[in-house]
């Protein structure tokens, strides 16, 4: 446990709201010892009804007296909130930012503060089985490492690289991939519905079979591809669904997303907050 520390927390989004069940659920920190600051009064009301945690309208008192600060505003509201808390942090404060594309050279320069980690979780963090991949600035200290490792692997397994580039291509594959399994889930319902399944089944069909899958190759700690060969008969039904799914470029659309996102992440690091046009097919 980390009793005697005290946690701040700028942006009390849905990730942020992540941390807080987490620490509170694994008795990381209790809830005294936590502080979240935001904008709307009406949030905090909530917070502090279901977590017992104190909350404030101001950034600034929100990190005055914190030993850890954990960042996770909008990336487009970030330049704000780094000038506003700019010389309000302790030096001897350890500043952890879960914001996507978010660099830390960015954090710390418009800080003004040496100690930083960059963290990317993504949303199965709410139910303490997240993964989180993060990296620190050559000023963190051990002590504060280890409460880092302590906070994130409160909501679920957490992976630490020595090389910050590894940042964006985790939120593009891990951040953003629950994005990917929700559509490819919703898509296979509907397709359970079109065939004639009650809504109800199909959701249960797909769900137990996504279940089943991931924990079957858990387990077995095979090779995807020869797992799929296992269940995929010449010229059986398998064998057609997938030939269509090849042919229609289902690795490639999958893969050109991830790399979309990753762009994306990299884009946002450099304060591009807008979406270009798409360039038209011709």
């Amino acid at each position: 446990m980390m009793n005697s520390q005290t946690l701040s927390i700028i942006g009390p989004g849905v990730m942020a709201e992540a941390i807080i069940a987490g620490l509170i659920r694994n008795q990381v920190l209790p809830a005294q010892k936590i502080i979240a600051a935001g904008p709307r009064p009406e949030r905090g009301s909530e917070l502090i009804e279901h977590y017992g945690i104190r909350f404030t309208t101001d950034n600034a008192e929100a990190v005055s007296n914190a030993d850890i600060v954990i960042l996770a505003v909008k990336p487009q509201k970030l330049r704000a909130v780094l000038a506003g808390l700019r010389g309000k942090i302790d030096s001897r404060a350890l500043v952890l930012s879960i914001i996507a594309g978010a660099s830390i050279q960015t954090i710390s320069s418009g800080l003004e503060h040496p100690a930083v980690i960059r963290a990317m979780p993504n949303t199965p963090a709410q139910i303490g089985q997240g993964i989180t991949v993060w990296t620190a600035s050559p000023a963190v200290t051990e002590p504060q490492l280890e409460a880092a490792r302590l906070i994130l692997s409160a909501l679920g397994q957490e992976i630490f690289v020595e090389e910050e580039n590894y940042l964006d291509m985790a939120t593009a594959l891990s951040g953003t991939g629950p994005a990917y399994v929700f559509l490819f889930m919703e898509a296979l319902i509907d397709a359970g519905v079109h065939l004639g399944f009650p809504r109800r089944i199909a959701e249960q069909l797909v769900t137990q079979t996504l279940r089943g899958s991931v924990e079957y190759y858990a387990l077995k700690k095979d090779h995807p591809a020869h797992l799929r060969n296992q269940v995929t008969s010449p010229g059986g039904t398998s064998a057609a669904a997938l030939y269509y799914l090849e042919k229609a470029g289902f690795r490639t659309a999958l893969s050109r997303a991830i790399w979309a996102a990753y762009e994306r992440s990299q884009e946002l690091g450099r304060g591009k907050n807008s979406q270009p046009p798409e360039k038209s097919a011709d």
